[in-house]
Formats: structure tokens, sequence, C-alpha cells
């Protein structure tokens, strides 16, 4: 989980030196869209290991509360 978070920085780090570089508005949005497929599957990733090691403490219901919450979060990133 720290390797997935800490690419995920380097990753958002990486993309904020592009923007600064090109110093185009057309190209920071195109790389802040790239960013918008990054977040979310290391956040799914990451959840989904944490709750692989946890799975035997934590309860279905809990899981699927859990599972449900990030999926509203992806459906409200896609909501205009």
């Amino acid at each position: 989980m720290v390797l997935l978070r800490i690419f995920s920085g380097s990753v958002d780090i990486a993309a904020a030196g592009l923007m600064y570089k090109f110093n185009d508005i057309e190209k920071a949005l195109t790389i802040n869209t790239m960013l918008a497929l990054v977040g979310p599957t290391v956040m799914i990733i990451t959840t989904g290991i944490g709750i692989s090691g946890l799975g035997d403490r934590i309860s279905l219901g809990k899981i699927i509360l859990l599972f449900t919450g990030i999926a509203l979060i992806l459906i409200s990133m896609r909501m205009k």
C-alpha cells in the first residue's frame, strides 16, 4: 500500500512539473484529466489490499458499505 501511495504521489508531482513546463492551460487540463484515472485506480487497489489484509476482522456488511462508498465517490466524480 505504501509503495502504491508513493507511486501515486510521484505521478502527481511529475504532472505538476509538466504543467509548469508546458505553461499552457489546454495541456494542463489534459494532464489533469490523465491524473483523474490514476487517483481512483490507486484508491481502489490500496483499499482492496487493505480489505484483503483485514478481511477476517471486518464483517461482510462493513466491506459492502465501504465499496458502496467508493462507488459513490467514483460516480460523483463523473457527474457534471
